[in-house]
């Protein structure tokens, strides 16, 4: 699906990935961690091809990533960015209608608008449809751009789909419906690789974990093998422990300090 070996990103003199290297096949959900700065949404660029690596290379479906005309790349994977500023007065319908541009030339088919309709009904935001985007609040605008990603890619055979920080402004439930939805469609071979800052859902929901710092790879592999306690305080700089409740399916992140007293001085 996706090789990713000795990749390094350098601008201005300043380097912001150096080296890293991991491969995605089809079926699998990949969580990338790190803390604030660590090349994570970089990395994510390098992998949609908005950035050329200044070093190593990109192989997606057999093909070096330069290789790919716009338009064809577009027809395999899609891309939830981190933040979608759009201003001008487009319906909901028109946002994720702009996920099928790359399938059609002057005018949408029946098949593309029932794709819109399909995949907004799928993200549950079929009753805005006829909403003005920029009149929805922070968490209905991205289901909207989740749903504009999974239109675009929905007929793909082995599809990637990265997603950068996708559940951004989301409510408690709709954050999981996303996360939900992501690995429903890898169990359609689709790939999912996702910049997650939430621990706790990339122990949940991820096959495989980069955990980046400093721009390079810090660990690979299993959640269970790269979310351990001595990983996190030396990339987050912060103590946690990893519990393990009874009848819960997954571990769970808590950091491992004192919450610090409000309130308590005396005048």
């Amino acid at each position: 699906m996706m090789e990713i070996t000795q990749v390094g990103f350098e601008v201005r003199g300043r380097r912001l990935l150096n080296g890293v290297s991991f491969e995605v096949k089809a079926g699998e959900f990949w969580a990338i961690v790190g803390a604030n700065g660590a090349g994570k949404s970089t990395l994510v660029k390098i992998l949609s091809s908005e950035l050329a690596p200044t070093s190593g290379s990109v192989v997606f479906d057999g093909k070096d990533l330069k290789k790919y005309k716009l338009r064809d790349l577009a027809r395999k994977r899609a891309v939830l960015a981190q933040q979608n500023t759009i201003t001008l007065s487009f319906t909901v319908q028109e946002i994720v209608l702009m996920g099928r541009y790359p399938f059609y030339d002057s005018a949408p088919t029946r098949r593309d608008l029932a794709i819109v309709d399909m995949c907004l009904k799928k993200v549950g935001i079929g009753h805005l449809k006829t909403r003005l985007y920029p009149t929805l609040s922070g968490g209905e605008q991205q289901r909207v751009q989740v749903s504009r990603a999974l239109a675009q890619i929905w007929e793909v055979d082995n599809g990637l789909l990265l997603l950068d920080e996708p559940t951004t402004g989301m409510d408690l439930l709709h954050q999981f419906e996303t996360f939900q939805l992501a690995k429903e469609m890898t169990s359609k071979d689709f790939a999912v690789i996702a910049v997650i800052h939430d621990l706790n859902q990339a122990l949940q929901y991820a096959d495989k974990v980069l955990m980046l710092r400093d721009g390079e790879s810090f660990a690979i592999g299993l959640p269970s093998a790269v979310l351990t306690d001595e990983h996190i305080k030396s990339v987050f700089g912060l103590p946690v422990r990893i519990l393990h409740p009874e009848h819960v399916q997954f571990p769970i992140i808590v950091p491992n300090v004192t919450p610090a007293l409000s309130g308590t001085s005396q005048l």
